[in-house]
């Protein structure tokens, strides 16, 4: 009879840590909506660090400075959401009114050509006018009769959505007062050898991250300025409100940018309808492209991340399906700690018997 095989202290450990892993994994699988508003929370108030750190080193008490950096951050969301309530309320009543006879000019061109070719198309001005009349102009009170009744149906969950809006400032609140003893309790958890290492990686990734930041705020304001007055040589009317929240929004890469060029093209569309406004509009946004990649991005940012395109660009789809909206806001900075802890991983593995085994660290083949 065989006897059983004992399982050595090291292979104890590493089911262990398995087992512990699995066991976070699932309670967090678990407990995913309850501790939303806490992460966004921890990352406001990792976000907000510097700015308590700054206040402090000029005497102001943490808990006065970490009040200042939520109040400041409230009114920049505040700020985000005046300028584009503006700019969607004076589009709205604009498709009304500009649409129809852009179509009219469309058909002007479009008629004698198909007829040309022995078509008879033609577009339903007339019809178009009357849809765009019976749904800008006359369901106004409907539609908010049926926002009220969603609301009061779904009211649980519209509770549910204000309370964790008022949650998080006030987490990220007590996180920023207690960052310190909260780091060190963190830290205390982890294995005494262990920490020399995870002290070095946490250490590299707060630089990676913090530099990102940095950098991506005055990427930000630079955009910001540059669009708003770039749009307003053009002659757009809603050049600030627009080119400021396209500065504010490529913060989410790709996807701000292009919510931006919409709303301009849309914007240009209505106010001139004519090609050549448009096309000085999509001219702008092009100079913006070219300027963000190869000047601001580079000289402002660095390029620490050292992410390829392919990488971000797979990075906010990854990490937007897994957690949605919020996964595309933190993709390139989860990424860039991610990229840290790869680069360590992979120079274990090259270092490790499994990449270079001892007996053929001599072969002929290498010689």
């Amino acid at each position: 009879m065989t006897a059983p095989m004992l399982l050595t202290d090291s292979q104890r450990q590493v089911l262990l840590w398995l087992a512990l892993a699995v066991a976070g994994w699932w309670g967090v699988s678990l407990l995913a909506p309850v501790l939303l508003p806490f992460v966004v929370a921890a990352v406001l108030a990792y976000a907000l660090r510097p700015v308590v750190a700054w206040l402090a080193a000029r005497r102001v008490p943490q808990w006065l400075g970490a009040g200042l950096a939520i109040a400041l951050l409230m009114l920049v969301l505040l700020a985000v959401v005046l300028i584009i309530v503006p700019v969607v309320t004076q589009q709205w009543p604009l498709l009304r009114e500009q649409i129809p006879p852009l179509l009219e000019r469309l058909n002007t061109w479009l008629v004698p050509l198909a007829q040309r070719h022995g078509f008879d198309i033609a577009i339903d001005v007339e019809g178009v006018r009357a849809l765009l009349r019976r749904l800008i102009s006359g369901h106004e009170g409907q539609l908010l009769d049926h926002v009220l009744a969603s609301l009061r149906i779904g009211g649980s969950a519209m509770l549910a959505v204000l309370g964790n809006l008022v949650l998080m400032p006030v987490v990220a609140y007590y996180l920023l007062i207690d960052w310190e003893a909260v780091v060190t309790r963190c830290r205390a958890l982890v294995p005494p050898p262990w920490r020399p290492a995870v002290g070095r990686f946490l250490a590299e990734a707060d630089a990676v991250l913090g530099q990102y930041l940095r950098g991506q705020l005055l990427v930000m304001g630079a955009l910001a300025v540059f669009y708003a007055v770039a749009l307003a040589l053009v002659g757009l009317k809603l050049a600030v409100p627009i080119g400021v929240f396209t500065g504010l929004a490529v913060f989410v890469p790709y996807l701000g940018f292009g919510l931006g060029l919409v709303l301009a093209l849309l914007a240009a569309l209505l106010q001139f309808q004519s090609l050549l406004g448009v096309l000085l509009v999509a001219a702008v946004y092009g100079a913006g492209q070219v300027i963000e990649s190869f000047f601001l991005t580079p000289r402002l940012v660095g390029e620490r991340i050292g992410l390829h395109p392919i990488g971000v660009i797979f990075a906010l789809m990854a990490f937007g399906h897994l957690f949605g909206f919020v996964g595309v806001l933190i993709a390139l900075p989860a990424s860039a700690v991610l990229l840290v802890a790869v680069r360590r991983v992979q120079g274990l593995y090259v270092s490790s018997p499994l990449y270079r085994p001892r007996d053929a660290a001599h072969s002929p083949e290498e010689d």
